[in-house]
Formats: C-alpha cells, structure tokens, sequence
C-alpha cells in the first residue's frame, strides 16, 4: 500500500475508534438507573434497557457508516495535502538522479519539517551543482595541462626524426625540461587527489616547526632572488598528516617568495594560537591585487595572469592544494590582497589540546 492509502486508513480507523467510544459514552449515560424490566412512561410507553438498545442500533449503524465515509474521503484528501511536499521532494530526486541538478524545490508555507528537508535538499543541489562544475573544468584544465608536454615531445621527436644532424644535446635538454614538466603536474594530481580523499593518518603536529622547516628549504631561493623572508609566531599544535602540512606551508611560502618584487621584496611567516584555532599567516610585497583576481587563485590551473610573471611558472595547482589540504583538515583558508601590495594568506585549523609524543607536553593557549 501507498503512504498516502495507509495515512486515510489511520485516519478512518482512528475516526471510527473515536466514533464508537464516543457513541458507547452516550449509550451508557442513557442506560444508567434504567432497570431490566419494563416500566411505562407518559403516553403508556414501554421503556426499559432492550428498548433502548435496539432503538440505539439503528442510529449506531448509521452514523458508523457515516463515519466511515467520512474518514476515508477526508482522510484521503487530508493525507494527499500533507504528503503534497514529499511528492515535490521525491520529484526534484529523480530529476537530479536523472542529471539535472539545476532544479530548485523552493518549497513555500511555514518552516515545518518537510520545509526544512526541502530547503536541506536544495542547499545540497546547490553545492553538488557547484562541485560537479568544478569537477568537470579540472578535468577540462587536467587533459589541456597533461597534453601539453605530450604534444611538446611529440614535436621534439618529430623534430629529431626528420633532421638527423640536428644537435642532441639540445633536444635531450628540451625534452628533459618538458618531461619534469609532466612529472610535476602529475605529482601535483595525485597530491590534489589525495587531499580531496582525506586518505591520510592524523598525528599531533605543530605548526610552527612546519613553518619553519619549510622556510629553511626555500631560503636559497629568496636569497637568489634577492628577497628577506621574516618568521615568527607560537607553538600552534594541531592535529593532521605532517607530509600535507608541510607541502601546504612549502606552497604558500614558495608562492610567496616567485610572485614577489623583482628586488628587496620581503615574506612574512606568521603562527599563533587563539582560543579555538591554530593560524598560520603568508604574506608577501608586490604589486596590488584586484579582488576579483584574488577569488580565483584558489581554483586549479589559475595562475594569475595579473601576477609579476617569474621563471617559475608551476603548474598552477599550488593554492589549489593549499586548498585542498585546508578542507581536508577542516580549516579555512582566506586569501586577501594587502592595501601597499601582495598577498595574505591566512590558514585556520582546529587547535589541538591534547600534548605531543615527547618529553615535553604542549603548553596550555593563552
């Protein structure tokens, strides 16, 4: 049976049941002090408990019937009234089941239960539509990215095939080039994949020595450019996977330190701890930022065209890991241009109260 047939028969049934209770209360009432045998009443009228009884039959059949009918028309259409916003629920499933996820339930009235499912319901097309968009330009962004190299060698061999006395030592070089190219795009997927898949193990870190680790790596390459990298900051325990951390921290310093000034630019590496949250802080000089272009650095194969144009191009999946890993640790990350130039980025994860393996526990946060 359908929802809707078994609510009218509830609905009947309890109608009838209230019916009866309510016909056997009055029966009764009548009955009390009348006696078995008969006694006559104005008008010579017998009247005694089998009288009354069978007079009260009719009347019992009567109003069941009526009772009945009632509760199963009444029921029927009070049952299709309340189960006329699952049918609108159920309607917008199949059409996103079927592939159509820009179809809204919207439903109206006041915020009862099936409301409240509805607008859940919608909250989630909208995101799944969002992140099925999302999903489908990185693939689009992916299959350019990787068939570029692809292509570059082809040519290359072509190259070398059709023109023996071509130097080698120049296209080993190229190719060499383009195939650490390839190499890093894909370490990069498969980082980026395995952020999104949380498929890692939690551990109690601290930030700060991830932040330092990660400055010490790349201070060679600030020095080369020229550029003052300043770090500072508290003890910041959190919980996560410290390989993740420490490329997401590697990301945004290197990022930092390529998209900076050409000369005596600076990058500032800042942890602390608040009542709920561990911070880390990059910021950079640079030249100023349009908001609109800061919104977009987070998503894959955005590099920021605007940007100071450097030697280290990547491969435009340095935030989008940033990112990526952030979720994953169920933190934020804000991206936010500052007003002399540059960029700041802030990254806030969960603060960790429970001490590391060691001799010497975390002290407790200010």
């Amino acid at each position: 049976m359908s929802v809707r047939l078994k609510l009218t028969l509830s609905y009947a049934g309890f109608l009838m049941l209230a019916g009866a209770l309510l016909l056997a209360a009055l029966l009764a009432y009548f009955l009390q002090g009348l006696p078995d045998d008969a006694i006559h009443t104005t008008g010579d009228l017998i009247v005694n408990r089998s009288v009354i009884l069978r007079s009260f039959a009719p009347v019992v059949a009567i109003v069941s019937a009526f009772l009945l009918i009632f509760g199963l028309l009444g029921g029927w259409i009070l049952a299709g009234r309340v189960l006329a916003p699952l049918t609108r629920i159920t309607d917008a499933t199949r059409m996103a089941a079927n592939g159509s996820l820009s179809h809204r339930i919207r439903l109206p009235g006041r915020r009862d239960e099936f409301r409240e499912l509805a607008d859940a319901f919608d909250t989630m097309l909208v995101r799944l539509e969002a992140h099925v968009a999302e999903q489908q330009r990185f693939a689009a962004n992916a299959s350019h990215e990787l068939r570029t190299p692809l292509a570059i060698t082809q040519t290359l061999l072509d190259v070398a095939r059709n023109d023996p006395s071509r130097d080698t030592g120049e296209l080993v070089d190229r190719l060499h080039a383009v195939n650490t190219r390839a190499i890093d795009l894909t370490e990069a997927l498969l980082l980026l994949s395995r952020a999104d898949q949380r498929s890692f193990t939690r551990l109690n870190v601290d930030l700060s020595l991830i932040a330092e680790e990660a400055t010490e790596t790349l201070l060679p390459l600030a020095e080369k450019r020229g550029l003052t990298i300043e770090t500072t900051g508290d003890m910041t325990p959190t919980i996560g996977s410290r390989e993740l951390l420490l490329q997401m921290t590697t990301n945004l310093v290197h990022n930092a330190i390529v998209h900076n000034l050409p000369e005596r630019g600076t990058v500032w590496v800042t942890t602390n701890v608040r009542p709920k949250t561990v911070v880390l802080t990059v910021e950079n000089t640079g030249e100023r930022l349009a908001p609109q272009l800061v919104s977009t650095l987070v998503e894959p194969f955005q590099r920021g065209t605007e940007r100071i144009r450097t030697d280290h191009a990547g491969v435009g999946l340095g935030l989008a890991i940033v990112k990526s890993i952030t979720q994953a640790h169920n933190g934020t990350l804000t991206l936010t241009p500052r007003p002399a130039g540059g960029l700041r980025v802030t990254v806030q994860l969960p603060l960790a109260r429970l001490p590391m393996i060691g001799p010497a526990p975390w002290p407790s946060p200010p």
